[in-house]
């Protein structure tokens, strides 16, 4: 009985442990001016401009919609990407890495940490999109496609903490936001995020499926009903991918 309660009372120590660490992640990113508020409010910014005032007199709902999936993902990219890529790399080169790793912290708290914040990041992102959609744009959806968006974007938002992690493995402080831009940006515009892509020349839409972030806008788009058609298993199996490669390589190179 006796061994019995103690691992009971390491399991509890261990789980509060990996929750502090998220939470204190969390706050410390969201009172951080530099990062919270152009995460949290560009994705907003640009669907009310793009979405609603400018969607009201060239597709109505159906561009709203569009929309509506697509900035939930450019958002989800920007809480993933900066929010591991920049943190990584400045923690790394500050040697607060190092630091955390010599603190009798559980496996892999730090990283599910930073997992966590943009899961957290990316779900008020896709809540905030999804109130403006419903009160401005008039997007009316049933109640499982509103829950399924928000699942996308919270689940959606891994592959793209691998790739952050793998930045900032990579770089420094100094060059990490200037790198997340190059990937990010050009992604975000090549995979259909900021308008269709077959209004585009017909070369973006062959190869956008080389992006991840193109089977993400996908998954997020046929929920509702605007995708390309694609299967729901080869997107999920993309991202998979792209997530545990990433997350490999990441560790590798910060276990050296």
């Amino acid at each position: 009985m006796n061994a019995i309660a103690m691992n009971v009372s390491t399991t509890r120590t261990r789980l509060r442990s990996y929750r502090m660490e998220a939470k204190y992640e969390f706050l410390r990113l969201l009172r951080t001016p530099m990062f919270a508020v152009p995460t949290l409010l560009f994705p907003s910014l640009f669907y009310v401009l793009f979405g609603v005032v400018l969607a009201g007199s060239r597709g109505g709902v159906a561009a709203a919609q569009y929309l509506l999936a697509t900035y939930g993902v450019f958002g989800v990219m920007g809480a993933s990407l900066f929010g591991f890529g920049v943190s990584v790399a400045i923690e790394r080169e500050s040697g607060y890495l190092e630091l955390k790793r010599a603190l009798p912290m559980p496996p892999g708290a730090y990283l599910l940490a930073k997992m966590a914040m943009a899961m957290l990041f990316s779900g008020i992102i896709s809540t905030m999109l999804a109130l403006l959609a419903a009160s401005l744009a008039h997007v009316s959806l049933a109640p499982s496609q509103w829950a399924m968006l928000l699942l996308v974007s919270v689940a959606g938002a891994l592959p793209f903490c691998a790739i952050g992690l793998y930045i900032g493995s990579l770089v420094g402080g100094n060059g990490a936001p200037a790198v997340v831009n190059i990937v990010y940006m050009p992604m975000a515009f090549l995979s259909g995020l900021w308008m269709p892509l077959h209004v585009l020349p017909s070369v973006f839409a062959q190869v956008a499926p080389v992006w991840p972030a193109w089977h993400l806008g996908q998954l997020a788009l046929k929920v509702v009903g605007r995708d390309a058609g694609g299967p729901v298993v080869l997107h999920v199996g993309v991202l998979a991918a792209v997530t545990v490669v990433f997350f490999t390589l990441a560790r590798r190179r910060l276990s050296r």
